[in-house]
């Protein structure tokens, strides 16, 4: 292995495998690299944000530095080696598809043969002399370490949950702190995550909201401020409060958690704003049932994103819920039109 030229696309060298060239990466973030994470949390670009899998280096590693196993979601990819300055290590960096690792743990992406083949393919038991690979807690799910170690002759040590402590975890002499091992979800890292879950659902609320304005133009009781304001309030109820009062809102479910602030919100906008009154019944009903179910769908969409969940749990909750939103949104939604398309208009 020897060091080469510096590689025209960064100031940083390359090294030289009998594999390929192994790229040596910055542990500065530049503004280009703030500005992607800006907008792949706003949901521009998410899909395609990653970075090539392969081997990495940080620093100037020799053939006794650790080597840490991260997904290709260059978010991750980010966090990571940021994490790392002053560092000498190797990255070997796994296709995901652009998934982060805990989610493609869960998938399957981040897992055994995906391992076992990339580091096959950058040639990594040429590249150190030491047998040990670090392994993200949080990847576990996805790995059988002893698969691993049969086919490559590599131990897999699981690290810490969060990429600060690497640093401290390697220096212990991989040993990690019950802190290091606890899996945290608080307020900030809820609400980070929150513009992923509402920025989609506004991209199907305008268009809904523009086809609800034009039905006015026949509807015999046109949709007016409080039908609009009583959407608006259920996208953001399950897209926006739900996942930020998540562990105070009762019942364990996200759909039920975010059904019964949908339900809160509706009631209390139609209480105040007088629809419960003689002639409004059928439109009122229909809310009541279409409004916090939408709010229960979109909660339940956070059990991707959420620390709390399993992916057998979700699939046990999409199992009980779906065919209750989706009977409450059908009914509701017939309600509701035939409320304003054939009930006689009266002024509120």
């Amino acid at each position: 292995m020897s060091e080469s030229n510096c590689c025209a696309e960064t100031p940083a060298c390359c090294w030289y495998t009998a594999a390929k060239e192994v790229q040596t990466v910055s542990t500065t973030l530049t503004t280009s690299d703030m500005l992607g994470a800006w907008k792949v949390r706003w949901g521009f670009g998410r899909m395609e944000y990653m970075v090539e899998p392969g081997l990495y280096a940080i620093g100037s590693p020799d053939g006794n530095a650790p080597v840490l196993v991260s997904a290709n979601y260059k978010l991750t990819f980010d966090v990571l080696r940021q994490s790392l300055s002053g560092m000498d290590c190797w990255l070997l960096i796994l296709d995901t598809d652009g998934v982060n690792v805990w989610c493609a743990a869960g998938k399957g992406t981040f897992g055994t043969e995906e391992l076992v083949s990339r580091m096959t393919q950058t040639g990594l038991a040429e590249v150190v002399t030491h047998r040990q690979l670090i392994l993200p807690q949080l990847g576990a799910p996805g790995i059988a370490s002893h698969e691993v170690a049969k086919r490559t002759g590599f131990n897999v040590i699981f690290g810490p949950v969060r990429a600060r402590d690497i640093k401290g975890f390697i220096t212990a002499g991989y040993q990690a702190t019950r802190e290091m091992r606890m899996v945290e979800f608080t307020f900030w890292d809820r609400l980070v995550l929150v513009p992923m879950e509402f920025v989609p659902a506004m991209q199907i609320t305008m268009p809904i909201l523009g086809a609800l304005l034009l039905s006015n133009q026949f509807a015999a009781r046109p949709f007016d401020k409080v039908d609009i304001t009583a959407y608006t309030g259920a996208v953001v109820t399950g897209s926006v409060l739900t996942p930020l009062l998540l562990p105070y809102i009762p019942g364990k479910a996200f759909s039920l958690k975010g059904w019964l602030l949908g339900l809160g919100w509706v009631v209390s906008l139609l209480t105040l704003s007088r629809r419960f009154a003689k002639g409004n019944l059928l439109r009122s009903a229909g809310q009541v049932l279409l409004f916090p179910a939408l709010s229960a769908y979109l909660a339940m969409n956070f059990t991707g994103s959420s620390t709390y969940t399993s992916p057998s749990g979700v699939k046990k909750e999409m199992e009980r819920s779906l065919p209750l939103i989706c009977t409450a949104s059908i009914l509701g939604g017939i309600m509701l039109l035939v409320s304003h398309l054939f009930g006689r208009s009266k002024k509120q």
